[in-house]
């Protein structure tokens, strides 16, 4: 019994020994990414204000052309957008129509019926109304 509980202490250990090597195997690789990514960040701010310390004097002698050619390249790149979102709306309300139309029922086919009910019966209130009051001057 006794080399039976002996035995199993001796089970425990390395089960220890292996987590703690497991932990600090993750804690080795988590230090050695972080440094990398961290290297390599400061790489890129390096590479980045380099770069920047270049650009700065081209960027000073050519802006009288680039700022210019830059707001024209913006200007024609959303009249060109703005064109093609109108053209596309101006094609599926004129798909809708067709729809409408040709008694397919599209959506909103429904509000459409009855704002043009509410217009018409409006319309004819405010002819009775009109003809009333002009019997009214005439009348008298």
């Amino acid at each position: 019994m006794a080399d039976y509980l002996r035995l199993g202490q001796h089970q425990q250990a390395p089960k220890k020994n292996e987590t703690l090597m497991k932990s600090v195997l993750k804690a080795v690789t988590a230090g050695t990414v972080g440094g990398s990514m961290l290297l390599l960040s400061g790489l890129t701010l390096a590479g980045t204000i380099i770069a920047l310390v270049v650009a700065t004097p081209l960027l000073v002698i050519f802006s009288p052309v680039l700022v210019p050619a830059a707001i024209a390249v913006t200007l024609l790149v959303f009249g060109f957008a703005s064109s093609g979102g109108f053209g596309l709306a101006a094609l599926s309300v004129l798909a809708w129509m067709y729809r409408y139309l040709t008694g397919r029922h599209p959506p909103g086919a429904d509000q459409l019926d009855h704002a043009k009910g509410v217009l018409a019966s409006k319309a004819r209130d405010i002819k009775e109304s009109a003809q009333h009051k002009i019997e009214q001057v005439t009348g008298s």
